[in-house]
């Protein structure tokens, strides 16, 4: 059986949604990382009971349990009492976590106020976690059946203190092999497509996830230790389509087309009539884009089309600047101008208006530019203005990213 790990959040405000808690999927990484298998996380507000009952629920259910949160020396701290309500022991003031806090003031040359006193009380039996950053002691708590940590909230305290005694022991008191996780990044695949050619997949020791972030997909596979995960990963590629998988742990889609152009020693530039500009950044997102962008036109105007990237009038006149002949010209423009290796254009209708029935919103026109010609691709996406210019960008940077795997 998998041994499976809970994680409770303590604070007012993150119950209220005030705050956004980064601690629990952070730790919930971790513990994943040394083979520990997720149960629950649960947000719990400033009450004494709601506290107390949360963890001995999760002591109750899970293997190891790690709280953050309420450890400090004000009346809504109460993570403290909780604890030791829950195991159903007093709190008892400890000499050594006393002494660790007074020493924090005096690194700092202020005196110990009384108030901060508190943080000394521990459940009894209570291990105490040395807390190097701050003046807040965590302790652990083992029961025989759940191993529990209490830590501090602020993140810069929590994390070393996670790193430092949690890890390794829970290695070696659960025997643990972790699992080989791997993320598959798609484009131009819906999640409920992703999994239809996911089912059936999954196997034991094979666990399958999913997050769609739009434009992209993440098709996760969880692999059990003692499983080869490159079989599987060549399996699950095959399934979802290698022209929709940009990258297999990989970095942004940018990123992949920008190591492709690195590599090659090729460069790009780009011409956008739709996106203004987000193809650029994209493309300079990461340190050293320099390396393979050279430059980029935001074209709106027909006439900066004409100056910028020398469309001709005329076949802006006859078919208009939403359409095969202009992209086409605004990708071998923009390419001779800057003399880059390759080019990307853009020239859509991302709405909400301007549409026409020849021309609905949604409609974009794709141009790549390269070594040897010019391919074109036409969508119409069926999105607000926002999700319209992301797929927009995605999918321009995926054209790329073929013509990049396909060209010699």
């Amino acid at each position: 059986m998998p041994v499976r790990f809970d994680l409770i959040s303590q604070g007012e405000e993150l119950l209220a949604g005030q705050a956004v808690d980064t601690n629990a999927p952070w730790i919930a990484a971790k513990l994943q990382g040394v083979g520990l298998r997720p149960g629950r996380v649960t947000v719990v507000g400033d009450e004494l009971d709601a506290i107390r009952e949360v963890i001995a629920e999760s002591a109750a259910r899970a293997s190891l349990v790690v709280c953050t949160g309420g450890l400090g020396p004000t009346s809504d701290d109460l993570t403290r009492e909780a604890a030791a309500l829950a195991f159903g022991v007093p709190l008892v003031e400890n000499e050594a976590a006393l002494a660790q806090i007074a020493e924090r003031y005096r690194s700092r040359n202020r005196e110990m106020p009384v108030k901060n006193r508190v943080q000394a009380l521990l459940p009894e039996g209570a291990e105490l976690l040395e807390n190097v950053n701050g003046t807040a002691p965590g302790f652990a708590v083992d029961t025989g059946r759940c191993l529990l940590f209490f830590f501090p909230g602020v993140p810069f305290e929590m994390k070393p203190m996670v790193e430092r005694f949690v890890l390794e022991r829970a290695r070696a008191r659960f025997g643990l092999h972790p699992r080989t996780n791997v993320i598959l990044r798609c484009v131009g695949l819906a999640e409920s497509v992703a999994a239809e050619r996911m089912d059936g997949f999954e196997r034991p020791g094979v666990v399958v996830g999913y997050r769609a972030s739009f434009p992209e997909v993440q098709v996760k596979l969880h692999v059990d230790h003692g499983i080869d995960p490159a079989s599987l990963t060549a399996e699950a590629v095959r399934r979802l389509g290698a022209d929709h998988v940009f990258g297999v742990d990989s970095g942004s889609l940018a990123e992949v087309v920008g190591g492709l152009l690195r590599a090659r020693g090729e460069s790009v530039s780009t011409a956008e009539s739709c996106t203004a500009g987000r193809i650029a950044a994209e493309l300079t997102v990461s340190a050293g884009s320099s390396d393979y962008f050279l430059g980029g036109a935001v074209v709106y105007a027909n006439a900066e089309k004409v100056r910028q990237c020398g469309v001709d009038p005329a076949v802006l006149a006859a078919y208009g600047a939403v359409s095969e002949p202009v992209a086409r010209a605004l990708a071998e423009g923009i390419r001779a101008r800057t003399g880059s290796t390759w080019s990307l254009a853009v020239t859509g209708v991302a709405g909400p208006g301007g549409g026409s029935a020849e021309k609905p919103v949604g409609t974009v026109h794709f141009a790549c530019a390269g070594p040897h010609g010019t391919v074109h691709r036409v969508m119409r996406f069926p999105y607000d203005r926002t999700r319209n210019l992301s797929a927009t960008v995605a999918t321009a940077l995926d054209l790329l990213r073929a013509q990049l795997l396909t060209s010699t």
